[in-house]
């Protein structure tokens, strides 16, 4: 079964408003489609979204929805927002076996440090660079992808999952550059 982990593109703080409403910037606005088509290359369209309630959660889904063609089962879940990973993998757990591949949208620290739990031992070279660069820093749109060998969500545990890819908007516009070289 496969698990995407994205935080929210980055958000304004331009305006005096309660965290929870604090809508996308303009450079999240920009990050969100180029994760959405990047996971569209991939083939990382979920079936089922477990999303955050607070606006700039449901406007980066909104975004990539968007960029997609694709409308998978979509929960928006209040417990989500600001949650500790705990919280964040309790959640996941009562999502239906069906649901695969299953992406996660919320915040951080509650994102970055579930990724880091549900990972395992890094096998190989690359794994263990993508591990290195996801424990330094999960900004803001940057997703995780998990493989899991399960048949059930119920049976995720912490470091059972194999990081198979990490991609932050700064390494989609690195490539981007290059592509132009």
């Amino acid at each position: 079964m496969r698990l995407l982990l994205l935080r929210h593109a980055k958000s304004d703080w331009s305006k005096d408003l309660d965290d929870h409403d604090r809508p996308l910037s303009p450079r999240g606005r920009k990050a969100a489609p180029e994760i959405a088509r990047y996971m569209r290359s991939r083939e990382y369209l979920p079936e089922t979204v477990l999303c955050s309630t607070a606006q700039r959660t449901r406007e980066t889904l909104d975004l990539l929805l968007a960029a997609w063609g694709k409308k998978p089962d979509v929960r928006y879940e209040r417990r989500v927002y600001l949650a500790e990973w705990p919280v964040l993998l309790a959640n996941l757990k009562k999502v239906p076996s069906r649901a695969s591949p299953l992406l996660l949208v919320g915040h951080n620290p509650g994102i970055e440090q579930l990724a880091i739990a549900l990972a395992v031992q890094p096998k190989d070279a690359q794994e263990r660079t993508r591990f290195q660069r996801l424990n330094q820093k999960f900004p803001t749109a940057a997703l995780a992808v998990f493989d899991f060998e399960i048949t059930s969500w119920r049976n995720l545990k912490p470091g059972s999952g194999q990081l198979v890819d990490y991609v932050r908007p700064n390494d989609l516009a690195q490539e981007s550059s290059g592509d132009e070289a």
